[in-house]
C-alpha cells in the first residue's frame, strides 16, 4: 500500500494518491492533473477510481480531465447531482483497490453530498480516513457554503450526527487526511498540520469538545466570516463541468507583442501583473492590477477579479503557464494572452508607466502628526484589525475592495498610506486604488508586522470585536 498527499499551499488544498498492487485511486484532484498521471506511470500503476468528497467551492477539481485521460469513473457520495457522468455511490459501499478497500461514509454537514472515504489496509483494518471538508485538523468544515434549501444550523446539526455516528467511533489510531490545511476559508480554526489521527482530534479539536448537538451547532456557526465571492462560482463549475485545462492553456499562453497587447486594452479587459510586489511598485502599466505569484495568488484573483471579463497577463519570463494554471484552478478561463517580454518590453517601447511609492514604517509615523490630509488605510481582515491597529486608521479589508462602492469614502485629495500585515495585500490594494484614480498613495513596507515594532507607536485594540 502506498499513499501520497499532494499539498498546494496557496490554496491550502490536499489531494491524495492511493495505490495497491498496481491499482491507484485519486481523491479530490486539482485541475492540473499531470502530477497524478506521472506518479502512476512511474509506479507502473493504473488509475482505477477518482473519488470526490463533495462539490468544492474553493477550487476547480481535476476530476473531468483526469477521467478523460484515464477512463477512471468519477465517484461522488449519495445526493450528488452533476451535469456529466458520475457514479453516485451508496453509503457503506466498498470499492476494492488491489488488496485494500475504500468504504464510502456519507457525512452530510459541510454540504449535503459531503462524503468521507475510509481506507482498509491489507489486514482489513481501518487505516486512514480521507475526510474531505467534514473533519479538518483542529476544525470541521463550515456549514454555510452549499446548503440547498437548508440553513447553516440545519447542516451543522447533520454534521454533528455524521461526526459522532461515523467518524469519532473509529479507532483512535486511524489517520485523518483532510482536504484542506491552514489558511483555508473552508474552516475557521484550522491547525498547522495537514494530517492527524482520530484520537488526536478527539482530544484537541475544539468542535469535538461540544457535549451536545445544540452546543456543537452554536460553536461551528458562530464567528464565520464572509466567504470569498468566487466560492459560489466554483461550486457551480464543479457541478456543471468545464473545458479542459489544455484548451485554456492553449488560448491563454498566446504571446502578444506591445502593439498587439495594446489592442486588447479596453474597459472590458483587466490587466493582471503577477510579478513580485517590490518589482511592481517600482513600475507598472497604468491600470494594471497587481496580484503576485508569491502569495495566495489564485485566492485573491478569485476574490477580486470578474470571471466574465477578459484578462491579459504581465508576468516574469517563464511564469506565464504557472499564472494561467493557477488562475484556472479557481475557474478563470477568459485569458487572452500575455505581454511578450513582460514589463521590460513595455518600458523599452517608451510606453507610459506608473509607480507606487514605498516607505518604511518610521516614515509613516513621522508623517502622521504633520499631515492633516493623511489617511492610514489598513486593508487587513476585521479580526486582524481588531487585535491591534494605529490610532484613527481606516479599516477597509482587501476582500471587500472588488466593490467600487467600498472606495467611495476615500477622497482623491487625501494622502493615503496603505498597509496590511506584511506587505503583499497592501500592494494589491494600492493597484486597485490606482486603477480607480487615487494617486496620492504610499505603500508601507513590511506592513503591521514592522509598524508595531516601532518605538513610541500607539496601538489600539477593538475589545468588543475580540470578545
Amino acid at each position: 500500500m502506498f499513499i501520497k498527499q499532494f499539498y498546494t499551499s496557496c490554496l491550502s488544498e490536499a489531494a491524495y494518491y492511493i495505490e495497491s498492487e498496481g491499482e491507484a485511486a485519486i481523491i479530490d484532484p486539482l485541475r492540473d492533473i499531470d502530477s497524478y498521471i506521472v506518479l502512476a506511470e512511474q509506479r507502473k500503476a493504473k488509475i482505477k477510481f477518482i473519488f470526490e468528497t463533495h462539490f468544492h467551492a474553493d477550487f476547480i477539481s481535476g476530476h473531468l480531465d483526469l477521467s478523460n485521460e484515464t477512463g477512471a469513473p468519477i465517484i461522488f457520495g449519495p445526493g450528488a447531482k452533476a451535469n456529466y457522468n458520475i457514479y453516485q455511490s451508496k453509503d457503506k459501499e466498498l470499492f476494492l483497490l488491489g488488496n485494500i478497500a475504500i468504504e464510502v461514509l456519507h457525512t452530510p454537514g459541510h454540504t449535503i453530498e459531503s462524503t468521507c472515504y475510509l481506507l482498509y489496509n491489507e489486514k482489513k483494518e481501518p487505516y486512514a480516513l480521507f475526510s474531505g471538508d467534514t473533519l479538518l485538523v483542529g476544525d470541521v468544515g463550515r456549514p454555510d457554503l452549499n446548503s440547498g434549501n437548508m440553513d447553516s444550523e440545519e447542516l451543522a446539526g447533520m454534521m454533528y450526527d455524521s461526526i459522532h455516528q461515523k467518524l469519532i467511533t473509529l479507532p483512535d489510531n486511524v489517520l485523518v487526511y483532510p482536504a484542506h490545511g491552514p489558511g483555508s476559508a473552508c474552516g475557521k480554526k484550522l491547525g498547522a498540520d495537514t494530517s492527524s489521527t482520530i484520537g488526536e482530534q478527539k482530544k484537541t479539536n475544539y468542535a469535538l469538545q461540544a457535549q451536545t448537538k445544540e452546543a456543537f451547532v452554536k460553536i461551528v456557526t458562530s464567528g464565520l466570516v464572509a466567504t470569498p465571492k468566487y466560492f459560489s462560482i466554483n461550486t457551480m463549475i464543479n457541478q456543471q463541468g468545464y473545458e479542459s485545462l489544455k484548451e485554456v492553456l492553449s488560448r491563454a499562453t498566446k504571446a502578444l507583442d506591445v502593439s498587439e497587447f495594446k489592442k486588447t486594452l479596453d474597459a472590458e479587459t483587466f490587466m493582471l501583473d503577477t510579478r513580485h510586489a517590490t518589482e511592481f511598485t517600482q513600475g507598472f502599466i497604468p491600470g494594471a492590477i497587481f496580484i503576485g505569484l508569491e502569495g495566495r495568488f489564485a485566492e485573491w484573483a478569485g476574490s477580486l477579479l470578474p470571471f466574465d471579463k477578459q484578462i491579459v497577463l504581465i508576468t516574469d519570463k517563464g511564469k506565464e503557464e504557472e499564472a494561467v494554471t493557477r488562475l484556472a484552478r479557481v475557474g478563470f478561463s477568459k485569458i487572452s494572452g500575455f505581454l511578450k517580454g513582460g514589463f521590460p518590453a513595455w518600458k523599452e517601447a517608451k510606453e507610459p508607466i506608473d509607480m507606487i511609492i514605498d516607505i518604511e514604517p518610521d516614515e509613516l509615523l513621522m508623517d502622521i502628526p504633520f499631515d492633516p490630509k493623511l489617511t492610514v488605510l489598513d486593508v487587513r481582515r476585521e479580526m486582524e484589525f481588531a487585535e491591534g491597529h494605529l490610532v484613527n486608521a481606516v479599516n477597509m479589508p482587501l476582500q471587500d475592495m472588488y466593490d467600487i462602492a467600498q472606495l467611495a469614502g476615500l477622497e482623491e485629495s487625501e494622502n493615503i498610506y496603505i498597509h496590511c500585515a506584511g506587505g503583499y495585500r497592501s500592494v494589491i490594494a494600492a493597484s486597485l486604488l490606482k486603477r480607480q484614480g487615487y494617486h496620492n498613495l504610499r505603500n508601507v513596507l513590511g506592513g503591521w508586522d514592522k509598524i508595531k515594532l516601532q518605538q513610541n507607536v500607539k496601538i489600539v485594540q477593538e475589545t468588543e470585536a475580540l470578545n
